[in-house]
């Protein structure tokens, strides 16, 4: 089975054909990377170590996309990733939404033309960010957990499929939310399959860690740097809480969603840590400076928007339709980081 992965030599996408080239021998696997993600580049040599074909390409430009060679199934994890896309001054909104639409249309048509299978790996940032900011948090000592409420979607095990779409999302919400609904509709109109899996925070060595993505390795590698951190917002607690996912965990549901498919199950599915692999920023700080010694951290008053208090993904859907779940604890997650950090005490400069 021949298998494209757009936006291969970035964290997640490297990770997948890692693990998929270790675990499966009978797939060719084709990667399409425009390097525009500094730090990019310096995944080419193991890709290629591993048998895997790299094409320079972008998503956006559709003779790139015409040019590749016809393929069974496309995995998508070529976007730009950021909460603040288009807001921050680092790219432009319509940079944005060429990026996370035009190159879901593109792709659309290529799957259309070759009757190939697509695979998105979305976000949890396409739930709302007014009903995610409200939802009813108490706070204790080092992280924020959920009241109960009545929100729908919203229980003590996470976020579900259920929870509100509506907007505001952020425009990367809407880019990735209008590209699931795309992705839906052409699957339905020409009859190819396609898998939505959406994901939370994706997390593990070797990730190109950002504040507004990447939480994980940037706190990890700027903690042991001796790098100034700052709590931004919630009064600047720390008490924000997010769940945990490594991407090479995708991997044995996204080879049974191309090689085992049930047609029954839901074309949507949340994909994360739960709350057994989630930590408040607070709790990481201190599992930081058990491993590393002390580092000031500040509290700021400062807001970022489209923050929220607690995301958490609510994975029950894909353990019932895919008996899927994660298996990388969030311990060996951020043990992983750390060691990565040792070994490349540079890595926040290059990426």
């Amino acid at each position: 089975m021949k298998v494209l992965i757009t936006g291969i030599c970035g964290f997640a996408g490297t990770s997948i054909a890692n693990t998929m080239v270790q675990s499966h021998s009978n797939l060719q696997i084709f990667g399409l990377d425009n390097f525009s993600r500094k730090g990019s580049e310096l995944n080419i040599s193991e890709l290629k170590d591993l048998g895997i074909q790299l094409i320079r390409g972008d998503i956006r430009s559709q003779s790139d996309i015409d040019a590749l060679p016809k393929v069974d199934w496309v995995i998508d994890c070529a976007a730009n990733p950021s909460v603040l896309a288009g807001i921050d001054g680092q790219s432009s909104s319509r940079q944005l939404m060429e990026h996370n639409l035009l190159g879901t249309i593109n792709l659309l048509e290529y799957c259309k033309n070759h009757m190939a299978g697509l695979i998105l790996l979305s976000t949890s940032r396409v739930y709302s960010a007014s009903e995610l900011a409200t939802l009813p948090v108490e706070s204790s000592d080092y992280r924020f957990d959920l009241r109960d409420c009545d929100v729908r979607g919203a229980t003590s095990l996470g976020i579900s499929e259920d929870f509100p779409t509506t907007a505001p999302l952020s425009l990367y919400g809407a880019s990735k939310l209008a590209s699931e609904t795309l992705i839906l509709e052409y699957g339905e109109c020409f009859d190819f399959p396609v898998w939505i899996n959406r994901c939370g925070v994706l997390a593990g060595a070797g990730q190109f860690g950002k504040a507004d993505q990447g939480i994980f390795s940037f706190w990890i590698h700027s903690f042991r740097e001796k790098r100034p951190l700052k709590y931004i917002g919630f009064n600047g607690t720390g008490h924000q809480v997010r769940d945990a996912l490594h991407p090479r965990d995708l991997v044995p549901l996204l080879y049974r969603q191309m090689l085992e498919p049930d047609w029954e199950a839901p074309k949507i599915i949340n994909l994360g840590g739960g709350i057994e692999n989630s930590m408040s920023l607070k709790e990481l700080s201190s599992w930081c400076e058990d491993r590393f010694g002390q580092n000031e951290v500040l509290a700021s008053q400062d807001e970022r928007p489209m923050d929220a208090p607690w995301i958490v993904m609510d994975s029950t859907t894909a353990q019932n339709a895919w008996n899927w779940s994660f298996k990388t604890k969030i311990e060996q997650i951020l043990e992983e980081i750390a060691n990565y950090a040792e070994k490349n005490p540079g890595w926040s400069k290059l990426c």
